[in-house]
């Protein structure tokens, strides 16, 4: 065996000899895999507060009712083909964050089926946030799109947060809603919409300063 000396292995943990790293590294591995996965349960079980209980009926209509009555989200029920409607998405985590939330899609103003929204994300967050969300489709295809059971927004989605300051941005690396205030004082920015589909938030509970729609992926069962 050759002797390498002055070598690290990817993390930069600990000098290795050959191809076998030493026992100390080992455990420094295992140690940041155990702290990843930590992080990864905290995030679903901040979201599983918020998204354990299924949604109630009048959840819906009341969530409903809120974008009906919030400025320029009110015009989309007159000529929207559709939408879908999550009255509590819950959002936490620590290091590794998660996003989730059930939900109905909508066509004629009756329900036609349930979808759940999933979410991960990486970066810098604590704590738990949530938010309700609607998203009308332009068109029969768009809906069609939404309800292949596996659709996923990109990084260019973006989305129009319903607050007393609201702003949305779209950019490179992904579309956020800046937000502030909550239910009661629904207002909303400048909307239209984008591949077939218009996305709608507000906050519930408190401040929550950016709700990214960018990676949401949506399953979908029809009744």
């Amino acid at each position: 065996m050759v002797e390498c000396t002055g070598l690290e292995n990817r993390q930069g943990l600990a000098p290795f000899v050959g191809s076998n790293p030493t026992p100390s590294a080992i455990s420094l591995q295992r140690e940041t895999s155990s702290m990843q996965t930590l992080r990864l349960i905290s995030a679903f079980f901040f979201i599983g507060l918020f998204a354990a209980t299924p949604a109630r009926a009048d959840n819906y209509q009341s969530t409903i009712a809120v974008f009906r009555d919030a400025g320029q989200s009110a015009a989309f029920f007159d000529d929207a083909y559709g939408y879908a409607v999550f009255p509590t998405i819950g959002k936490g985590g620590l290091g590794i964050g998660a996003a989730r939330g059930k939900g109905r899609v909508y066509v004629g103003g009756s329900a036609v089926g349930e979808t759940t929204m999933t979410q991960l994300s990486i970066g810098l967050q604590a704590g738990g946030q949530a938010f309700s969300q609607i998203i009308f489709f332009e068109d029969e295809r768009a809906l069609n799109d939404f309800t292949t059971g596996n659709f996923e927004f990109g990084a260019n989605a973006s989305a129009v947060a319903i607050t007393a300051g609201a702003s949305a941005t779209a950019g490179s690396t992904g579309a956020s809603a800046g937000a502030s205030g909550g239910q009661n004082d629904a207002a909303t920015a400048a909307a239209g919409y984008y591949r077939g589909m218009a996305i709608f938030t507000v906050t519930k509970g408190g401040l929550m300063y950016e709700a990214s729609v960018s990676g949401q992926n949506f399953s979908y069962e029809p009744y």
